[in-house]
């Protein structure tokens, strides 16, 4: 197991506290009965939000990452992309900031990209990564403008096989991404952090969780090497 990551645990703490990780059993797109949970969609209020971006920026500084501008794809990364530029700007780095909608609007303004051109390099913001469609969808629309996919950011990284036509296979959709299209992946935790904040919490249901956590990723992790 990695070393213990101050920024990373300190945020799977603050994503418990807010229920925004959650133990249980859900199933995952994948069909998975996973023992965890993660919904960005319950950082809901202003001082979540706040807080939450505060970690995207940090991570996003610590590692070096170079960028023009940032992305938000629809729909959970439109929030997340532009709080993370408010978050920039507050830090001294002014950046433009667009997303996309789903639909085509065929009035006013027209088309699917609001706020700045794409242009330069271009950082994706989103909060988890779990087949990799969204950012294939995210780097055709940053291409067809005649920009450059240049990296990811997300709040949680599974560390878990991916799957194709239904069969898992055996690398993650983060390294997917990494290898196949050739973007720099950066997560504020990984699922070897939320392992270290189960061990350091005390409890016997802290126990189980790590137990079940742990046996759900000797079935479907992957290997880091």
């Amino acid at each position: 197991m990695s070393n213990q990551d101050p920024l990373a645990l300190e945020f799977v703490r603050f994503a418990v506290e807010c229920g925004v990780l959650r133990f249980g059993e859900f199933k995952t797109k994948a069909g998975r009965l996973s023992p965890y949970f993660f919904n960005a969609g319950l950082f809901d209020d202003g001082a979540k939000l706040g807080r939450l971006v505060e970690f995207y920026a940090q991570r996003l500084i610590v590692s070096g990452i170079e960028f023009d501008m940032v992305f938000g794809p629809a729909y959970k990364g439109i929030p997340l992309g532009a709080a993370l530029a408010v978050e920039l700007a507050r830090r001294g780095r002014n950046v433009p900031f667009a997303y996309n909608r789903k639909e085509t609007k065929d009035h006013g303004e027209g088309g699917t990209l609001v706020g700045a051109p794409l242009r330069g390099r271009v950082l994706v913001v989103d909060d988890v990564m779990s087949a990799g469609t969204a950012v294939r969808e995210s780097i055709a629309i940053i291409q067809a403008a005649g920009a450059t996919p240049h990296a990811v950011l997300i709040a949680l990284d599974r560390q878990e096989m991916a799957t194709e036509n239904g069969q898992d296979v055996p690398f993650s959709a983060v390294q997917y991404v990494q290898r196949q299209l050739g973007l720099q992946v950066c997560a504020i935790a990984k699922l070897g952090d939320l392992m270290h904040y189960l061990e350091q919490r005390d409890g016997e249901t802290s126990l189980v969780e790590h137990q079940r956590v742990l046996a759900y990723r000797q079935r479907y992790g992957v290997d880091e090497g």
